[in-house]
């Protein structure tokens, strides 16, 4: 009895150290993106709000970084914040690749494997999963790994969609990628 006393506190702790929205309880900040090509952001949380920016882009990874009520205060991939209604966001995740680099970005068959593919800056893909460094993405039916420091959308230490089985799969890649198979 007292195992399993202990095993809940253990299971239910993780929740206490994270920050949860005060509207959904989910955590803060997470990412989101957008549902539409024509989404308005707001100074403020409401409709009697003059409008900040007009996205035209769907799918734009938005990071969500405070709730009130049905709308949701974000900060975008240039650092502008403004209010958007929740009816405009999706939590499909989406990346963009950074905008701030001055190269195309590598795509790998796996994380350090042979290099497949270049992706321009300022695209926008599907977030498949994450592990430490990469994130697997699709791109109009072609997938790929990218390095996490090359894509905004996601954050350095974040896991994503990742099975219980993972660790195996990263040491697999490590016995692939090392010097024994040259």
């Amino acid at each position: 009895m007292k195992i399993l006393f202990f095993i809940c506190i253990f299971f239910f702790s993780f929740n206490t150290f994270g920050k949860s929205g005060p509207v959904t309880g989910l955590d803060m900040p997470r990412f989101v993106s957008l549902k539409s090509d024509n989404v308005n952001l707001r100074v403020g949380p409401s409709t009697n709000y003059p409008i900040t920016i007009k996205y035209i882009t769907k799918n734009l990874p938005i990071e969500i970084i405070d709730e009130f009520d049905s709308w949701r205060k974000t900060r975008d991939h240039e650092g502008t914040v403004g209010w958007l209604h929740k009816s405009l966001i999706k939590g499909d995740r989406f990346v963009l690749t950074d905008n701030h680099i001055e190269e195309d970005v590598n795509i790998y068959k796996r994380p350090n494997g042979k290099m497949i593919g270049l992706v321009k800056k300022n695209n926008i893909l599907d977030l498949k999963k994450c592990v430490l460094d990469w994130c697997k993405v699709n791109y109009n039916g072609f997938s790929g790994w990218l390095l996490k420091k090359n894509i905004w959308g996601v954050y350095k230490t974040e896991t994503y969609n990742i099975k219980f089985y993972q660790p195996i799969i990263n040491q697999y890649w490590r016995v692939l990628n090392s010097k024994m198979f040259d």
